[in-house]
């Protein structure tokens, strides 16, 4: 019988539809880490590809419907064009449902994948203080030298907060969403944690380079007024030996 055989058709591909919302849609899924979640963006796009590989299956059943419904009596009609209907529509709603959250998990992907990508410019640029503030420990030479070291850091603190701040969105994306929560929570503590310390580590080595900066010019200035101390009594000895004066007359203050 026709309709046996296409009810049954119909009953085959209502269960597969059935079978697919609950296996990708209705499952809760829980993304702990980036290999889970990973492997359920895949597992999405190949449920999302044999989901439209079924369309061939969809659309031999509606012409087969429609054929009998062309040549069979009216009281056959209208039970088998509802069912029809209905699968249609399921399946229509089954291939979106699909595409969606494929899109949507291939989006969180790529939002976890910006967000180390931001962790990794901003650990870079914390290493590059580190050995900064390594560098200018114990700077040798005078008020030049150690303002040199000065400027040097404060131009590698002078940095943007643009990548702190996608840092800190991302990552309140993706927890939101319960996605790798832990994971996420975890690294962001211990890169919070660093850049605190470096920051702080660097504002003191700053206070300690500028009074460093004003020792030297103090003891270059100490020194300078010494030099010239010295050039004017070597100047009075030389005026003094130049005018013949016996070392018995050379006044006690000049020696």
């Amino acid at each position: 019988d026709k309709t046996v055989s296409l009810r049954k058709d119909l009953s085959e591909m209502h269960e597969w539809i059935t079978q697919a919302e609950e296996e990708y849609l209705e499952r809760d899924f829980e993304y702990k880490t980036p290999d889970e979640l990973q492997k359920a963006v895949e597992e999405l796009k190949r449920a999302k590809e044999e989901a439209l590989q079924k369309e061939v299956k969809v659309k031999l059943i509606t012409d087969s419907v429609n054929n009998f419904i062309a040549k069979a009596p009216p009281a056959a009609h209208e039970a088998l064009k509802k069912e029809l209907d209905v699968l249609i529509t399921s399946y229509q709603q089954l291939c979106s449902r699909l595409n969606g959250k494929w899109k949507t998990l291939e989006e969180v992907w790529a939002c976890w994948r910006e967000l180390l990508s931001y962790l990794d410019a901003e650990n870079k640029w914390l290493n590059e203080i580190e050995l900064k503030l390594k560098a200018t420990e114990n700077v040798q030479g005078g008020a030049e030298e150690i303002s040199e070291s000065l400027d040097s850091l404060e131009r590698l603190m002078r940095h943007p907060e643009d990548n702190r701040n996608q840092i800190r969105e991302l990552a309140q994306t993706l927890t939101d969403g319960g996605i790798m929560d832990e994971l996420i929570n975890e690294k962001l503590e211990r890169f919070n944690s660093r850049w605190e310390e470096l920051q702080q580590e660097a504002v003191r080595r700053q206070k300690s380079l500028e009074q460093s900066i004003q020792s030297a010019q103090e003891t270059d200035k100490t020194l300078r007024l010494i030099q010239e101390s010295l050039a004017a009594i070597d100047k009075q000895l030389t005026a003094y030996t130049a005018d013949r004066v016996d070392a018995a007359q050379v006044p006690q203050e000049a020696l």
